[in-house]
């Protein structure tokens, strides 16, 4: 068997956490993913994973393994980068982890946008709110909404993310139309649970000012916040590009609208033990152009 093709198969059942969802990824049978991993052991001598009818685990000779595994595998794909830089061409899969609300009607157009241009690039996106181990989970770059960017990454900030609290209809025949930010601490909400805090700020004509929202459920993913404030479930202050479509049909009302929150940064980050390939640099380049002036009225 082709050992470089083992070692990339068991990388990807590493990251991907099962063989069933490395086959697939790969394109490959659920069998043949194992005989790659059999191959490997078998090529260097020692078992690299343990294998339970529930879960995948690295033995530690295989964690050692998996860790040189990925750096080598990075080394070649800088240098097919750097070939595809000669021809003017980013080229090969773009790994890019990002926040749930990158599944939003405005980011996917852009992402379509983004295959035009770079054809020869193929994206593997991968949506969490969780922060993970770029180099572990074997991923090119993050884009991530923080106030502290990793210390151990290179970041570049690429854009804002604009908020707006919203909430249905429905919600607001029921509780009456706040007039002022104070209005709005008796408004249940449904809140992000990898945000610690219930206050909020808005800015508006009397200056900034700080409120509380009463938390009636805590989520970690910013669609179903979404669908829950649709469904009536109080307020919420979400992204922008994930509402602007219900926003502007009426599913959804912006509360007291002369009032605006302070805008997220969004970094994309990368490793700094890689230099910027051609197809990172055309993502962070790409995503940073079509951020600028990105704003839902």
């Amino acid at each position: 068997m082709d050992t470089l093709l083992s070692i990339k198969v068991f990388c990807e059942v590493v990251r991907a956490g099962s063989f069933n969802a490395a086959a697939r990824h790969l394109g490959i049978s659920n069998p043949m993913a194992s005989k790659h991993v059999v191959h490997l052991e078998q090529h260097v001598g020692a078992r690299l994973l343990h294998r339970t009818s529930r879960k995948l685990s690295l033995t530690e000779a295989g964690r050692l393994y998996y860790d040189k595994c990925i750096d080598a595998l990075d080394v070649l794909d800088q240098a097919e980068a750097v070939l595809g830089d000669r021809h003017g061409e980013p080229s090969g899969v773009l790994r890019v982890t990002a926040p749930v609300w990158f599944a939003s009607n405005r980011i996917a157009q852009l992402l379509v946008q983004y295959q035009n241009r770079y054809p020869r690039v193929v994206l593997d996106l991968y949506l969490t709110n969780s922060k993970i181990e770029l180099a572990e989970a074997g991923m090119d770059l993050a884009i991530r909404v923080t106030h502290d960017p990793e210390p151990q990454l290179i970041v570049r900030k690429v854009g804002q993310v604009p908020l707006v609290l919203v909430s249905s209809p429905d919600y607001i025949g029921r509780m009456g139309q706040p007039q002022s930010v104070q209005d709005l601490e008796r408004f249940g909400a449904v809140m992000p649970n990898y945000r610690d805090r219930n206050d909020y700020l808005l800015q508006g004509p009397a200056g900034t000012l700080k409120f509380q929202l009463q938390s009636l459920m805590k989520v970690s993913d910013t669609t179903l916040s979404r669908k829950l404030v649709l469904a009536g479930m109080g307020v919420a202050m979400l992204p922008a590009w994930l509402v602007e479509d219900d926003l502007r049909q009426g599913r959804l009302l912006r509360l007291l609208p002369d009032h605006e929150s302070p805008p997220l940064d969004i970094f994309a980050s990368y490793m700094s033990r890689q230099y910027q390939t051609g197809k990172v640099r055309s993502f962070i380049d790409f995503f940073s152009e079509a951020m600028a002036g990105s704003t839902v009225q």
